[in-house]
C-alpha cells in the first residue's frame, strides 16, 4: 500500500483513480484499508479545496417549504402570524430565535442554515 497525502490536483486525481480501481476491495482487507485511507484523504481535500457555503436562511426555508408541500399560510400557521410569514419570505424582516425555534421543531428542520446572518430587502 502506497498511500500519500494529496497536496495538489494531479495528487487528488490520482488518489481518484486509485479509489476507483479500489472500489471493489472487501472490507478488512489490505485494499479495503488502503481504500478507506484514500477516501478520507480525498474528503479532507475536498473540503479544503470546494467548501460548501453556508445556505441563505430564506433561500433554504423556501426551498424546504417546497420540498414539503408547504405554503406561505403553512408557514403563517406556523408562526401564529400571516404578516410575519409574509415579512420572512420577502426578505422585509430577520428570522428571530423564536420563530427559528418554531420553525426547526414544527417541521423538523436543522436550526444551523436558519441561524446564518442575511441581508434585509429593507
Amino acid at each position: 500500500m502506497n498511500v500519500y497525502p494529496i497536496k495538489t490536483e494531479h495528487d487528488y486525481e490520482r488518489a481518484l483513480a486509485r479509489v476507483d480501481a479500489l472500489m471493489d476491495a472487501r472490507p478488512d482487507t489490505p485494499q479495503g484499508d488502503e481504500l478507506d485511507i484514500l477516501v478520507t484523504l480525498i474528503e479532507a481535500w475536498e473540503e479544503r479545496q470546494y467548501p460548501i457555503a453556508s445556505p441563505d436562511p430564506v433561500a433554504f426555508l423556501k426551498s424546504a417549504m417546497d420540498l414539503m408541500g408547504k405554503d406561505q399560510a403553512a408557514l403563517a400557521t406556523l408562526l401564529k402570524s400571516r404578516p410575519r410569514a409574509s415579512e420572512l419570505l420577502n426578505r422585509q424582516r430577520c428570522l428571530s430565535l423564536a420563530q427559528i425555534r418554531a420553525i426547526t421543531s414544527g417541521w423538523n428542520l436543522p436550526a444551523e442554515p436558519l441561524i446564518q446572518a442575511y441581508e434585509t430587502a429593507t
